[in-house]
C-alpha cells in the first residue's frame, strides 16, 4: 500500500481540497504509473455535483490521465519503467466474457470498473487521476506516442476516444460530410479528426462566435444555428452529425440535416429524453445513434492515429488550486477547450 497526495472533492458540490489517499501494491500484472496531467472531464464535474446520481465522498475524479511508468509488477509484459503511458475512462473488467475478448471493455457482461466512484473488484471504490499516482491493470494502460506532449495526450483518453470511435464506425472519409454539433472540449476534437480523417467538416454552433477557430481547427463550414433557418438551409447534407453536447436540443431539426442513410450520433447526455419522428427515420433510412467511448484497443489506435496526423487536445494547463474555477468555466463554456491538471501542484 503506497499513500500518495490527492484532490478531493469531500461532498456533493463542495470546494476540492488537498488530501492523501492510499493506492494498493502492486499485484502481477499492476503498473504504478507516475501522473504528470490529468485533464477535467464535463462527466467529472456531473458526478461531483451528483448530477447523474448520488456518489461516496470523498471522492478524487479524473479519467484522463498521462504520465510515466514507476514500477512494473512481476508479470507485465506490455509496459516498462520510464514508459510514457495513459489511462482512461476504466481500470478493469472481468477480462472472460464475449465482449472483453473482442476488446470492449466498456461492455463487460460482468463489471466494468470505471476509474472512479466505482466499485473495484476487491469492494473499494476507485479513485481517479486528480492524484500523483496511480496502479492500473496492465491491459488497461495505453501507450502514448512520441510526437504528443503528456499535457496535450491526456485529454485523448477520454474527448479523443469519445469521438475517434462513432467517426471510426460510420465511415468518416474522404467524400464524405460530417457536421459536429457544438465546439466544446469533445467537440474541438471531433473537427480536428473528422478533417485528418479526409472528411469535409461542419461544426454547428449557437452563435458565429466560433467560427473563427472552428476553421483553425479544420472546419471548411459552419453553421449558426441560433440565426431564423440556419438548419434548414442545409437540410439532407450530412452524411454524418455529431452530437457533442449535453444540452437538451431539439433533435429532430438536427437529423433532418442528415442525408438518406445519413446517421445523427449522440455522444453528449442531456437531462430529457430525446425526440424524433419515426416518419423521418424511416423515410430516410436514417439512423440515430449513441457512442459509448471505446474499448483499450481502438483507444491505443486513436492515439497512434492522433500521433500519425499530429493531432493533439488543444488545452489550457492549470495548477490545483485553479479547479474548482475551471469546473464552473467548463459548464459556462468558457474553456478553449481542455483544463489539464498539473499534478505536480497537489
Amino acid at each position: 500500500m503506497t499513500v500518495v497526495r490527492a484532490l478531493a472533492a469531500p461532498a456533493a458540490s463542495a470546494p476540492f481540497e488537498t488530501t492523501t489517499i492510499e493506492r494498493r501494491a502492486l499485484r502481477d500484472n499492476d503498473i504504478r504509473i507516475d501522473i504528470k496531467f490529468a485533464g477535467i472531464c464535463h462527466s467529472d464535474i456531473h458526478t461531483i455535483r451528483e448530477e447523474w446520481g448520488p456518489q461516496t465522498f470523498p471522492l478524487v475524479p479524473g479519467h484522463e490521465i498521462a504520465g510515466v511508468v514507476a514500477e512494473v509488477g512481476s508479470a507485465v509484459t506490455r509496459h516498462q519503467v520510464g514508459d510514457r503511458v495513459g489511462v482512461g475512462c476504466m481500470v478493469d473488467s472481468c477480462g472472460e466474457c464475449d465482449f472483453c475478448k473482442d476488446g470492449q471493455e466498456n461492455y463487460c457482461s460482468t463489471q466494468t470498473v470505471w476509474t472512479y466512484g466505482s466499485p473495484d473488484i476487491d469492494g473499494t471504490i476507485t479513485q481517479g487521476g486528480y492524484s500523483q499516482e496511480v496502479v492500473v491493470a496492465e491491459r488497461f494502460v495505453v501507450r502514448i506516442p512520441e510526437g504528443i506532449e503528456l499535457d496535450e495526450a491526456a485529454p485523448l483518453l477520454c474527448a479523443g476516444i469519445t469521438t475517434y470511435n462513432p467517426l471510426r464506425r460510420f465511415g468518416a472519409g474522404p467524400g464524405t460530410k460530417v457536421a459536429v454539433v457544438g465546439l466544446g472540449g469533445l467537440g474541438h476534437m471531433g473537427v480536428k479528426i473528422a478533417a485528418a480523417m479526409g472528411a469535409e467538416v461542419t461544426v454547428m454552433s449557437r452563435s458565429r462566435a466560433k467560427e473563427q477557430d472552428a476553421r483553425e481547427l479544420g472546419a471548411t463550414g459552419y453553421v449558426a444555428t441560433g440565426e431564423e433557418g440556419a438548419l434548414e438551409a442545409v437540410a439532407g447534407t450530412y452524411d454524418i452529425v455529431l452530437n457533442t453536447v449535453s444540452a437538451d436540443l431539439p433533435l429532430q431539426d438536427y437529423l433532418d440535416t442528415t442525408r438518406p442513410h445519413g446517421a445523427l450520433v449522440n455522444v453528449g447526455l442531456p437531462t430529457s429524453d430525446y425526440t424524433v419522428s419515426p416518419w423521418s427515420l424511416v423515410g430516410g433510412s436514417r439512423i440515430v445513434a449513441g457512442s459509448n467511448i471505446g474499448g483499450i484497443a481502438l483507444t491505443q489506435e486513436m492515439l497512434d492515429f492522433c500521433a500519425e496526423h499530429r493531432i493533439a487536445s488543444t488545452i489550457e494547463t492549470i495548477g490545483a488550486d485553479e479547479v474548482d474555477a475551471a469546473y464552473d468555466r467548463v459548464v459556462d463554456g468558457t474553456v478553449h477547450y481542455r483544463v489539464v491538471i498539473d499534478t505536480a501542484t497537489i
